[in-house]
């Protein structure tokens, strides 16, 4: 094996690569990242819960497959200076060369490395812009207690040419709505794949012309769902068990709405969330035409805040975790907020609007539990 390759496609396809690679593998060969130089560069890396590949250009001397330290490639890729890099086997190592910069790399047992998963047959194209983003959305309102695992994962469900994505903790919950081309115009199904695993293919795929989701059959043991890219691919197993229904928890009527401009809300949650913590509520209390924020109580440190907003309807006094307030706000991607209210114990729920007196976006949900507090 010998080729030679230029150092920034080779650093973004390892970096895609050794996303998947484990710490603790149950088997020593997943530590590797394996090479396979044909007419082209594959580079694999797999923990078998999840699968990557990517493939790059070079100038081939000489094909061959080796299988080498998956992390320690990708340190010495980034550290290497801006030149070709020479890739030689020589033995049972490898041989890295750019400039004057050497590194010999061990290789490992390239015939116990697995057979991985193939991937799933298309399901349909999706913008990768408007999937990163609707992931980003949704996926921060998932769990992240291992011990829930329907609860760390996102929900995907295809009607037709709709995708929805959903997560929830127990404490918020996040809704995204998509349009996209399936293959097949009358598809109906849903999958579950771990969030982590949703975010670094969204992140990762972003700014290709076109992402291909591919699914499993349903007729299969196996279930997988697969992202393409023009030279990036990610497998992955789906989550087993059942998400759990939310749509009859997303109101359909509300008893107070209130618009409000978003930097300067954020502004100020920061401000006064600065004397809470994650078990002390942020109070915010709605009437016409404002908005008090506060936070603290008795000896604690105390910080109070006035907003002007736009309100409608009967005052409402509320507590949120800051931090889910803070995230919700940023996830909804607009200038204002529109929140809707049932009560002041019951579920807020915040849309996104490009104008104060425009549409709401509905396209976009985050949910947002309340917090016990006493005043």
């Amino acid at each position: 094996m010998k080729f030679i390759v230029d150092r920034e496609p080779l650093i973004d396809a390892v970096n895609w690569v050794a996303r998947s690679l484990s710490s603790r593998p149950i088997q020593t060969a997943l530590l590797g990242i394996k090479l396979e130089v044909a007419d082209q560069i594959t580079l694999t890396g797999s923990d078998l819960e999840t699968s990557t590949k990517a493939v790059i250009s070079a100038d081939i001397s000489e094909k061959g497959i080796v299988l080498v330290p998956g992390r320690l490639l990708a340190e010495i890729a980034r550290s290497l200076p801006a030149k070709p890099i020479s890739f030689v086997l020589d033995g049972s190592r490898v041989l890295v060369t750019a400039g004057s910069a050497k590194f010999t790399l061990p290789t490992l047992p390239v015939n116990e490395y697995p057979q991985l998963p193939t991937l799933p047959e298309s399901a349909g194209e999706i913008d990768s812009d408007t999937f990163a983003t609707s992931v980003g959305q949704v996926a921060i309102a998932a769990g992240k207690d291992d011990s829930l695992p329907t609860l760390t994962g996102v929900h995907i469900e295809i009607n037709k040419n709709t995708i929805t994505l959903a997560a929830t903790d127990r404490y918020r919950l996040a809704v995204k709505e998509i349009t996209w081309q399936p293959k097949d115009a009358n598809l109906e199904t849903t999958t579950l794949i771990r969030a982590r695993t949703l975010s670094d293919a969204a992140k990762s795929l972003v700014g290709s012309n076109k992402l291909t989701f591919a699914l499993s059959a349903a007729n299969t043991n196996e279930k997988l769902v697969g992202f393409v890219s023009e030279q990036k691919t990610m497998t992955s197993r789906t989550l087993d068990g059942t998400f759990p229904p939310f749509r009859h928890l997303l109101p359909s009527e509300s008893t107070a709405e209130a618009v409000i401009e978003v930097a300067p809300l954020m502004d100020s949650v920061r401000r006064v969330a600065l004397v809470t913590d994650k078990t002390v509520p942020l109070r915010l209390s709605f009437s016409k035409d404002n908005l008090r924020l506060e936070a603290g109580a008795g000896d604690d440190a105390q910080a109070t805040e006035n907003l002007d907003i736009s309100y409608t309807g009967e005052e409402i006094n509320i507590a949120f975790n800051p931090t889910f307030l803070t995230d919700g706000l940023q996830a909804i991607n607009s200038q204002f907020v529109h929140i809707a209210f049932t009560g002041d114990k019951k579920p807020a729920v915040l849309s996104g609007k490009s104008e104060a007196d425009g549409a709401v976006n509905t396209s976009y949900k985050y949910l947002l539990m309340p917090m016990r507090y006493t005043s």
